[in-house]
């Protein structure tokens, strides 16, 4: 029996945030094993550099207690989480993934900040901050949800597909 839309694009939706969490979770393992001696791979553009962040983005609130710092994050991530769901049902496929990869960053950092009482970033530039890969899920699932939103094309044609 095929799931409604509703409930076939929230399903979608809940597998692409738990598998992008678990795919930033066993990026951030197999970094912190690789890098465990304080060494750094060179990939050309980026370098592999372990560092803990203890703030939220650019190290702002660093000095903060960590309970306050996840409690803050937490209800951040739950609220985007609320308004994902809520929005999924509605929004074009490049949408869902950009929602998806918005909340499965948010989450990560958030429970690698619970479990750490610090986000393991990685990905350094030389020429701006050092980040990770749930960072870069943020960053990505932020364009596609306004692109979703302002090309029409999109959501004409998930119009289209649904009708």
């Amino acid at each position: 029996m095929a799931l409604p839309s509703r409930s076939r694009r929230r399903a979608q939706f809940a597998v692409l945030v738990v598998a992008l969490v678990a795919l930033a979770w066993v990026v951030k393992e197999v970094v912190e094993e690789l890098l465990a001696d304080g060494s750094a791979v060179d990939l050309g553009l980026l370098q592999l550099r372990l560092t803990h962040n203890t703030g939220v983005a650019f190290s702002l609130g660093a000095g903060l207690p960590t309970g306050v710092v996840v409690a803050v994050t937490g209800a951040i991530t739950l609220a985007i989480a609320g308004y994902a769901w809520s929005t999924v049902p509605t929004m074009p496929p490049v949408g869902v993934l950009g929602l998806a990869a918005v909340v499965a960053g948010a989450v990560t950092n958030l429970v690698n900040r619970a479990v750490d009482g610090a986000v393991t970033d990685y990905f350094h530039t030389g020429w701006f901050p050092t980040f990770n890969l749930p960072d870069a899920l943020l960053t990505v699932g932020v364009v596609l949800v306004v692109a979703a939103t302002l090309l029409p094309d999109a959501r004409d044609a998930d119009a289209a597909s649904t009708r």
